[in-house]
Order: structure tokens, then C-alpha cells, then sequence
């Protein structure tokens, strides 16, 4: 409510109080990267071969090596082993003498692999325990797919369940279940049931970020918001940044699956240490264990709560009263063009990026290369801290995503030879595109009324992974019509999202509203609302 940020002022805004909240629920945030980019290695593809059950035994009479095997039972292309076929032969009645004659390959004929394959024993991935590849191929993607769909169905439902049932539950309650759903993960001997945990895994993990995020918003006033982008954002790089590490380090996916889901358990305590959003027990009329948490605040900042706050807060409670729903991000002219840009944004960014990410491929040292590009982002929560309030959202949105796709599409004409420069246009281009991504999170929780915060910012930046999922197909029937159509389709959306941009309302500096009414009035002020008012003294 717009009278709040008053009250925070009184008791400390960026006191001991608030510094604590935001170093504990950042670190929550190491985990969420784990859940977000762990099926990168989870479900990798190594290589392999097919399996010749009656050619292993002339690795002990014939005295070879696996690679001399793999001469004798796999055909070659190009310098490479076949993946999916194999010689045709009976090999049970041939000798080692046979096999070294010259002409024993002449007029051999090479079929398909007779569904079971030799893998890499480097790793152990989801794909090589079910045989995920050639023609299962297609379904080693439906992980990622089933995880990001529990995102996208999220955004509809544990919005609402935080804005209804409050941040502080959803949170930690979402944490937990992270935890058990990540176990289940582990322990699934079957991939659809491995499936439907990822699907949970994508739903969980979606309400306990935004719940995590609104929660943090609404104990800062508006001069101090950015601080939760800046702390929010390095912690989950952090976690990127150690995630390659521990999958270089851990050869099975079932331990490593287990090492990315025991920290889900270490936050069952923030139910003690962790406190409910006053801003929202106001707005749900809850004012005694409000003014508790108040209370608390003030003493841990050295303050002394206002002498009429409860006069104020009875002046105050005024909220609406009725149900929330999806249909209030519509309900008057202002929220539902913020709605509707947003979710666009959401989606246009999505789209370019990850099919920029697809088209330029994944080198084969992917997690040196996971690492680097990890490590390039590890300073956006810094930049932007020290933008937002200077450029304000609107400038930094619109010409962070101008350069970010600029750059991807340099770097996809840039020659081969130029590996650098082709390098540095990409991982600066991603650089651009996560500082977008970021003040984008961050002005989205600004542009909604408490009562509608988390619900609008889950359902908006759901509309991102709805693109992620629709990508690769939209790639692939896009290069089918002309090759380089989807660029032209990406700069399009871009130049379109730049534009839109510039139409939604510039919240740095405003105090975050409580009701759709109040946020209706302030977009009606002519004059700037951050002046402080000394009533509550």
C-alpha cells in the first residue's frame, strides 16, 4: 500500500533488518539454479554406439581394446563411428583370423541398431540409463519439456496461492516439496515417472521464486529495491557458476541429482527466521501480527514504531475485499495494457533468445564452456543496481534488449575463423539479455498492487516459457520456409518490444500500491510520489 513505504521509512527501510532477509533468502536462490539448469547435465547425450552382445568376447580372445572392437562391429563417416547402426553379421562362428583379413568388410552391409546401445562410461545421464537416443531420441527432450510446462501451469495457480494464502507459506512450503520432488527424481526407476516429477519440480519451483522475490520487495521501499535485484540475481549466478563443477565432478546423475536437492532441506528453519510480508497481512486486514512484525523490524533497526500506527492502519483499510482471480490482471484499462506489454515482453525475449541459444549450437566442451558463460553474467546484478535508478526501467529495458539481440545476430555472421570475436559478441550479447531479464523481473513485482503482485509477475513471466518450450519447433518451421527468416522474425520482435517498452508506466521511485483503486489514483497524480510525509510522526 502507498502508505506503507511511510510506515517502512519509520522503522527502518535498509536497516540490520532488512540486510538479513535479503542474505537469506538470496542463498535460497543457489538451489533454484540447480533446479533450473541441472537437467542441462542431467540429460546429456554421451557418446555412443550399438552393442554387439556376441562381439565382446573377442575382447578376451583376440586380446582387444574397446576402440579396436568398435572398428570391427561399428561402420565410420566422416572420421566418426556410426551412433545408430551397425555391420550386419554373425559373429559367433568367426574367429580372430577372419576378422583381420583385409577383405572381410568387402560387401558387408550396414542396418540399424537392434535397440541397445554401448555408452560412454564417463558420465552416467538420464539418457544412457533409458537409452534416450536414436530413435527415442525425441523423448531425452521431454524432460526439459515437462519441466518448463510445470513452470508455465504455475504461473496460474501458486500466483494466486501466494496472493491468497500469503509469500511466507508458499515459499518455504514450495521449498520443501522441492526437496521430496527432487528425491523422487533420484529414486524413479522409470522415465515417465521421472517425467512427472520433473513436471512438479518446474510447478514447485516457479511459486516458491516469486513468492521468495514479492516477499523480499515488500520490506523495501522504493529507493532500495533494487538491492533485492542486485542480491537475488549474483546468488543464483553463483549457483550456475558452481553447478558445472559438481557435474564434472559427480560421474553418476542419480548422486548428482541428490547432491542439487539435500539443499532444499536446509531451509525447513526459515519458517522460524524468515517473516510474513506485513504489506500483505495489512492488505488482508491481519493488522495485530502485522504490527508484530513491525515491532520486530524496528527493533532490530534501532527504531521505535510511529506513535498512531494503528490509527493509520484503521484510516488505511480500505482494500478490496473480493476474490482474486486471473481475470483481475483485466479487469480495469491500466493493469490490463500493463498485462498484456508485459507478457509480450516476456515472450518476445524468451523466444529470440533461446532460439539464438539453439542456433548457434553447444560446443562439445560444455562445461567449461556452461562455466564461462555463467561467469560473464556473474556481474549483472551489479550493473544493474547501479543503472536502474539512474536510467530508470523503461531505458534500461528497452536498450538492454536492443543490444543483447544485436549482438547474438553479430555473432551468428561473424566467419568461423573469428572465434573470439564470435565468443566475446555472444557472451556479451547474453550478458545484455540477462541484465534485461533481470530489470524486467524486477519492474513487473513494481507494476501490480499488492493484492495482484505475485499472481500478475508469475502469469507475465510465465509468457517466457511458454517461448522457451515453443522455440525449437518455431526454429525448425522457420528455417523450413527461408533460412534466415528467423531473423528477420527476431528482430522484428525485438524492435516491436523496444517500442512497447516505452509505454508502460516508469516505477522508480514510486511506492508500490495496495488496490487496483490506489494504483488507478497514482497513475492519475501529476505529480511525483515520492515525497515523504511526516504524519506518522
Amino acid at each position: 500500500m502507498a502508505d506503507f513505504s511511510e510506515i517502512l521509512v519509520q522503522i527502518g527501510d535498509f536497516g540490520r533488518f532488512q540486510k538479513k532477509l535479503v542474505l537469506l533468502c538470496s542463498v535460497s536462490l543457489i538451489p533454484f539454479s540447480f533446479a533450473v539448469a541441472g537437467p542441462i547435465f542431467l540429460s546429456q547425450t554421451p557418446d555412443h554406439w550399438c552393442a554387439v552382445p556376441e562381439a565382446k568376447r573377442l575382447l578376451n580372445e583376440c586380446v582387444w581394446t574397446q576402440a579396436q572392437l568398435m572398428e570391427h562391429t561399428v561402420p565410420r563417416s566422416g572420421g566418426y563411428f556410426h551412433r545408430c547402426e551397425r555391420f550386419e553379421w554373425n559373429l559367433s562362428r568367426r574367429t580372430c583370423e577372419d576378422l583381420d583379413q583385409p577383405s572381410f568388410f568387402d560387401g558387408t552391409q550396414v542396418v540399424p541398431c537392434n535397440g541397445d546401445w554401448e555408452f560412454d562410461s564417463t558420465y552416467s545421464t538420464i539418457v544412457s540409463e533409458f537409452s534416450l537416443v536414436c530413435g527415442m531420441s525425441w523423448m531425452a527432450g521431454l524432460n526439459q519439456i515437462m519441466l518448463v510446462s510445470g513452470l508455465v501451469i504455475s504461473a496460474f495457480i501458486t500466483g494466486y496461492m501466494s496472493d491468497r494464502f500469503g509469500r511466507k507459506p508458499c515459499f518455504i512450503g514450495f521449498m520443501v516439496l522441492l526437496g521430496v520432488v527432487g528425491v523422487g527424481i533420484m529414486l524413479s526407476p522409470w522415465y515417465p515417472l521421472l517425467l512427472m516429477f520433473s513436471f512438479l519440480q518446474g510447478f514447485l519451483e516457479k511459486g516458491a521464486w516469486t513468492s521468495c522475490y514479492i516477499l523480499l520487495v515488500e520490506f523495501f521501499t522504493p529507493d532500495n529495491r533494487k538491492y533485492v535485484a542486485m542480491m537475488t540475481s549474483s546468488f543464483f549466478v553463483i549457483g550456475m557458476v558452481m553447478l558445472p563443477g559438481l557435474a564434472y565432478l559427480v560421474s553418476s546423475w542419480r548422486t548428482l541429482q541428490l547432491i542439487l536437492t539435500l539443499p532444499w532441506f536446509l531451509f525447513i528453519p526459515y519458517y522460524w527466521l524468515v517473516p510474513e510480508s506485513p504489506c500483505w497481512l495489512l492488505a488482508q486486514r491481519k493488522n495485530s501480527e502485522a504490527i508484530r512484525i513491525m515491532a520486530n523490524v524496528a527493533k532490530q533497526n534501532g527504531r521505535n514504531l510511529p506513535r498512531n500506527l494503528k490509527k493509520v492502519i484503521h484510516l488505511q483499510n480500505r482494500s478490496e475485499t473480493h476474490r482474486l482471480s486471473f481475470l483481475d490482471l483485466f479487469k480495469t484499462p491500466f493493469i490490463r495494457r500493463n498485462t498484456l506489454i508485459l507478457s509480450y515482453i516476456w515472450f518476445s525475449n524468451g523466444f529470440v533468445f533461446h532460439g539464438l541459444v539453439l542456433w548457434l549450437t553447444v560446443p562439445e566442451d560444455h562445461f567449461f564452456e556452461f562455466l564461462v558463460a555463467a561467469a560473464v553474467i556473474l556481474p549483472v546484478g551489479i550493473i544493474v543496481y547501479m543503472l536502474v535508478d539512474r536510467v530508470g526501467r523503461r531505458y534500461l529495458l528497452a536498450g538492454t534488449s536492443l543490444v543483447g539481440s544485436v549482438l547474438n545476430f553479430a555473432a551468428h555472421f561473424i566467419f568461423p575463423d573469428y572465434t573470439l570475436v564470435k565468443k566475446a559478441s555472444k557472451n556479451i550479447g547474453n550478458l545484455a539479455i540477462a541484465m534485461m531479464l533481470e530489470t524486467l523481473f524486477f519492474a513487473n513485482a513494481e507494476l501490480y498492487p499488492t493484492r495482484l503482485r505475485n499472481l500478475g509477475l508469475s502469469v507475465c513471466s510465465s509468457a517466457f516459457e511458454a517461448a522457451v518450450m515453443m522455440s525449437p519447433l518455431l526454429l525448425q518451421w522457420l528455417k523450413g520456409i527461408w533460412h534466415e527468416l528467423p531473423f528477420c522474425i527476431y528482430g522484428l520482435l525485438t524492435v516491436v518490444n523496444c517500442g512497447l517498452v516505452t509505454l508502460l508506466p516508469e516505477t522508480m521511485g514510486v511506492v508500490l500500491p495496495d488496490t487496483i483503486s490506489e494504483m488507478e489514483d497514482q497513475r492519475r497524480k501529476t505529480k511525483h510520489p515520492t515525497e515523504r510525509s511526516n504524519s506518522l510522526i
